[in-house]
């Protein structure tokens, strides 16, 4: 799958930024009954926002976000993928490409707050359990964080 795709970083507040906002609603908020809160959406203005898009038709399939932290990390938050493209490696592939993203501007580890759904997923990208589960949006999500080299 990933052959058909690109991923390219895209700017806060612009027309894809507010696509990529459209497709995290779909898939993150509303199965939780949630919405998104216009304050936490501008805390978001100085992460990178990753976005994968298929190279014929530009239709964006991914999205993730990698928000700097202390010293050379960053906390990769707001993944998701488009409901019609889930099990087919582009999740794999947009977290990979993110990786090479992160390690070329010099970070050294990812973090990030894994649904348990998603453990298995990340396991197999390398990323490591650490602590004990914990409950964030009323969901089980552990601490998980991959070393880049």
């Amino acid at each position: 799958m990933n052959l058909n795709y690109h991923c390219v970083q895209i700017e806060f507040g612009t027309p894809e930024f507010d696509e990529a906002l459209h497709l995290r609603d779909l898939v993150l908020r509303k199965p939780l009954k949630m919405e998104f809160n216009p304050e936490d959406i501008a805390t978001e203005y100085d992460s990178f926002h990753i976005a994968c898009y298929h190279n014929v038709t530009n239709e964006l399939g991914a999205f993730l976000i990698l928000k700097p932290g202390s010293d050379d990390k960053l906390k990769m938050r707001q993944v998701a993928v488009h409901p019609e493209l889930q099990s087919q490696g582009l999740g794999s592939f947009l977290v990979n490409e993110s990786e090479k993203f992160a390690h070329y501007k010099g970070f050294k580890v990812i973090e990030l707050h894994a649904r348990d759904t998603a453990v298995e997923f990340y396991k197999k990208a390398g990323y490591a359990i650490r602590g004990e589960c914990f409950k964030e949006v009323g969901i089980d999500h552990y601490f998980m964080y991959k070393e880049l080299s």
